[in-house]
């Protein structure tokens, strides 16, 4: 089963291609993880996870629920991680969190796509956007036969500065740059309550007709690019700056 987590498309679209390829059921965790439900899931065939990235490592909440999850039937587990760049040293705490529930690695390979991170960077034009789209195709269906035929996923070469990336760099990204403080919504916000249902860590209320942001955020990028009037802003940061949707599905 190809299971994936997904704030702005790009994982969505990569985990179906896969199980297109690979003949098998996909399924977003979505619900799973707002309502942090790890109850039983079985799948015959061997589990293929898709997740961005976040700081170089998997989202916390995805390896939090990994670490939990009740994953039955086949032992086997493979992950594919969506980038804007680079992934970093991310499979090696993958790798232990699947050892401690008995889950053979099959290996973490990483996929360059489109930036969505717009609380940072810029987000690509929609042409920009498919041309990426596009290169990355190739990456996708050579993982996917892998996976259809059993094989290991090797992964990038991992050196000493993905090591510290991935570990002292993200233990410091997190405390100082994933927070909601400065999301807001301006005038444009017909207050619909999208980006309440959109948010997976239920950080979102509308009160008064808008949105107000809590301190659970993860920063998946849903609640600015998915706004249907693009009202909400990130500080100054994202003002002008185009949102981004995985322009295929």
């Amino acid at each position: 089963m190809v299971i994936f987590f997904s704030g702005t498309g790009n994982s969505e679209y990569v985990a179906r291609r896969i199980a297109d390829a690979i003949h098998d059921d996909c399924m977003n965790l979505f619900d799973r993880l707002k309502e942090n439900d790890v109850s039983q899931m079985n799948s015959a065939k061997p589990w293929v996870v898709v997740s961005p990235t976040y700081a170089w490592q998997l989202p916390r909440i995805v390896m939090k629920w990994i670490g939990r999850a009740v994953l039955t039937g086949n032992r086997r587990i493979y992950f594919v991680l969506t980038c804007g760049s680079e992934t970093g040293d991310a499979g090696r705490k993958i790798k232990e969190v699947c050892r401690l529930r008995d889950m053979e690695y099959m290996g973490c390979a990483g996929v360059v796509m489109p930036e969505n991170y717009i609380a940072m960077f810029s987000a690509p034009e929609k042409d920009e956007a498919l041309a990426i789209i596009e290169r990355a195709e190739k990456s996708i269906d050579d993982i996917s036969f892998k996976i259809g035929t059993g094989k290991r996923l090797a992964g990038q070469k991992v050196t000493p500065a993905d090591i510290i990336k991935s570990t002292a760099l993200n233990l410091v990204f997190y405390p100082l740059f994933v927070h909601a403080g400065r999301f807001a919504a301006d005038d444009r916000c017909t207050g619909c309550g999208l980006c309440e249902a959109q948010c997976v860590m239920k950080n979102i209320k509308i009160r008064d007709g808008r949105p107000v942001w809590g301190r659970k955020c993860t920063h998946c990028m849903s609640c600015i690019c998915r706004c249907p009037e693009e009202a909400v802003e990130y500080g100054k940061k994202s003002k002008g700056q185009p949102r981004y949707i995985c322009p295929k599905g």
